[in-house]
């Protein structure tokens, strides 16, 4: 099995050969794992949603920056973005943060700069990544449940009595306890806010 990037990787998209060794360089001996890629293509050829942080270059031939963007928002990549931007490209990296990207980072930059962007990034790709396990945990216990039990757990969440979920259903209020204790039980919720709260992720994501 392919061993997943660590939560500390750095992607680097630059067209710029010299530029991007001089990032490699740099972050290399802050002991990152870095990837850099001399385009937005080849780097769309091999990311499949690792963790991580990316550096990316607004001005590529080929797919540039904000294409780039785009794609990873279409295909559901959630990776924290730093655009690299020259002077003139000010308003292309605006562009880019209106879209989801973190921050960027105008040419020239301090060393530190950029060190203390990237150590923010993937702070928030930590984050993001402890959100997706929860999320996925969700979703996989809500999948458990039977078509009768998702029923249940949708009045419930919706504040319904166990009497009135009986006659909606039509099934006796003894069914109804026994299916919400089950639906407790299966989505490991140890209260009705907790549950409700579950409920508000399923929903979002599925």
């Amino acid at each position: 099995m392919e061993k997943q990037a660590r939560s500390n990787t750095v992607f680097i998209v630059d067209d710029d050969d010299a530029f991007r060794d001089s990032l490699t360089w740099l972050l290399d001996s802050d002991s990152y794992q870095i990837q850099s890629f001399p385009s937005g293509e080849q780097f769309l050829g091999t990311y499949q949603g690792e963790p991580g942080c990316l550096l990316l270059d607004i001005r590529m031939p080929g797919i540039n920056g904000l294409a780039l963007q785009q794609e990873l928002n279409d295909r559901n990549h959630r990776i924290p973005i730093i655009v690299i931007t020259g002077h003139g490209d000010i308003p292309m990296a605006v562009t880019a943060i209106k879209n989801g990207a973190l921050d960027f980072i105008e040419k020239p930059f301090d060393d530190q700069v950029l060190l203390d962007h990237v150590n923010r990034a993937l702070k928030v790709s930590a984050q993001w990544q402890a959100e997706c396990e929860v999320e996925n945990a969700v979703l996989t216990r809500w999948q458990t449940l039977s078509k009768r039990e998702k029923q249940v757990m949708e009045l419930v969440v919706n504040g319904m009595a166990n009497k009135l979920i009986a006659e909606t259903l039509d099934i006796s209020p003894k069914t109804v306890e026994v299916h919400r204790s089950r639906v407790m039980s299966k989505m490991q919720a140890q209260s009705l806010p907790e549950l409700v709260t579950q409920s508000q992720i399923v929903q979002r994501i599925s």
